[in-house]
């Protein structure tokens, strides 16, 4: 077989998951859809409810974190830019995939969308289909070899989730290649987004989301997409991403990149976590103040200083923000956390915040174009101690997982965030929300 029908018969075939990926993606869900509520109230998820509002008539799919349905490609929109909205979302890092949050989305709407009409889809079921899905977005991920210049989580992520949505949609595994052809057709976005910190960011997500129903959506009603859509003159690897896909092909099946997947402690880009872990250990285990930093230094790879070396600007936009690592230190050193709510205009223009700021410088070193670690994060007190940790595994990495009841915090965190009356089914039972089964 060729590398893209390795992938497609992986995408259709028979799965049963080992019961620590069943935990772990079960686990890795109810993240997802913790974060997805608390996103209800970031800047832009009202416009976007209202927006997806227009998109037509029907109730197919519930919202995270807020009141209300919406026919299924709306829903997926909606609920992907709440997932993504602030940068609290899982991610792979090697790959660089929030692979959860645009499978999880239109999984969701796909799995809604079929228990509104009377045929329900069993939990366990849809849960091997998002493990498939962010397996094939992760897959690609893992395959590139150049730095990415379009937003790999939406375009890699899309592919991911349009074949897993395929899986519980009752489309005919011939039809798979047509599946990922319609996807590639349709996906977009770029790095611009994310050098400018614009709103634009999650939108990709939430596009890549409905663009997953749709591209099952016409498959199923008998259209085709072209069938070489990742190695052709024009495929995914030629336009989208440098890469040898048989980086992934070669090895797929021997084992599930879900369970590669970290959670995220705070809210903001992965690669600011791991400054954020050390200066966070360094408050809780020695009682360091900010008073007491005289400077930072991040020694980080090159896509890490392109993500978060980003100079502190009163300016700022809250998207940018969350990936300025000056101002995402100084809110550690000065409140031990990252609060969403701080991303304001009166916390970028604060002098003291930004004094703590200026100290705190971000450094590049040699190497993998798409590398997040290793990191070197070197603390300079005023009494002359010097810090020096180097980060093989940034906290919430599966080699360093979040303690338990940090993990509890963050979601009973996220949930508080919620525009609206929280489904009981987020906290308590979160394969139930995906397929739309249960007490509500």
């Amino acid at each position: 077989m060729t590398p893209t029908q390795s992938i497609l018969a992986f995408a259709a075939a028979a799965h049963t998951l080992p019961p620590e990926i069943a935990a772990a993606a079960t686990a890795l869900l109810g993240d997802t859809l913790a974060v997805g509520a608390a996103g209800s109230s970031a800047p832009g998820a009202d416009g976007v409810y209202a927006a997806a509002q227009l998109w037509g008539a029907g109730d197919d799919a519930p919202l995270l974190g807020r009141a209300g349905r919406l026919p299924a490609p709306a829903a997926a929109f909606a609920n992907g830019f709440q997932i993504h909205s602030l940068e609290w979302d899982a991610v792979h890092e090697v790959a660089v995939v929030h692979a959860m949050s645009v499978v999880t989305a239109a999984l969701h709407a796909v799995c809604a969308r079929a228990a509104a009409r009377g045929a329900p889809v069993a939990p366990d079921r849809a849960l091997v289909a998002l493990a498939v899905g962010v397996d094939i977005a992760c897959g690609l991920g893992l395959a590139a070899t150049e730095g990415m210049r379009f937003f790999r989580p939406a375009t890699a992520g899309l592919i991911g989730a349009a074949l897993a949505c395929a899986r519980v949609a009752g489309t005919p595994p011939a039809a798979f290649a047509d599946v990922l052809g319609l996807a590639v057709s349709q996906a977009s976005g770029t790095m611009q987004a994310h050098v400018e910190g614009s709103q634009a960011l999650p939108l990709q997500i939430a596009a890549a989301a409905r663009a997953a129903v749709t591209a099952v959506d016409l498959a199923n009603a008998g259209l085709t997409g072209p069938h070489d859509a990742l190695e052709g003159p024009f495929g995914y690897f030629k336009l989208f991403e440098g890469g040898v896909i048989e980086r992934y092909s070669a090895s797929i099946g021997s084992g599930w990149r879900i369970g590669e997947v970290s959670i995220k402690p705070w809210p903001s880009g992965r690669a600011a976590h791991a400054t954020l872990g050390v200066l966070a250990a360094m408050i809780r285990d020695a009682g360091v103040t900010a008073a007491q930093v005289h400077e930072v230094q991040a020694h980080v790879p090159p896509l890490v200083g392109r993500m978060i070396g980003r100079p502190w600007v009163p300016q700022m936009t809250p998207a940018y923000a969350r990936l300025c690592l000056p101002l995402l230190a100084a809110l550690m050193l000065s409140e031990g956390r990252i609060d969403p709510r701080r991303f304001e205009a009166a916390t970028f223009t604060d002098a003291n915040l930004r004094a703590i700021g200026d100290r705190v410088r971000v450094i590049e070193v040699a190497g993998d174009a798409n590398a997040l670690s290793p990191q070197r994060i070197v603390v300079m007190l005023s009494d002359g101690r010097v810090l020096d940790r180097q980060v093989p595994a940034t906290p919430g990495h599966p080699a360093n997982p979040l303690p338990a009841a940090d993990q509890a915090a963050k979601l009973r965190f996220a949930l508080s965030l919620a525009v609206g009356p929280v489904d009981p089914r987020i906290r308590d039972n979160p394969l139930a929300w995906l397929v739309d089964q249960g007490e509500r």
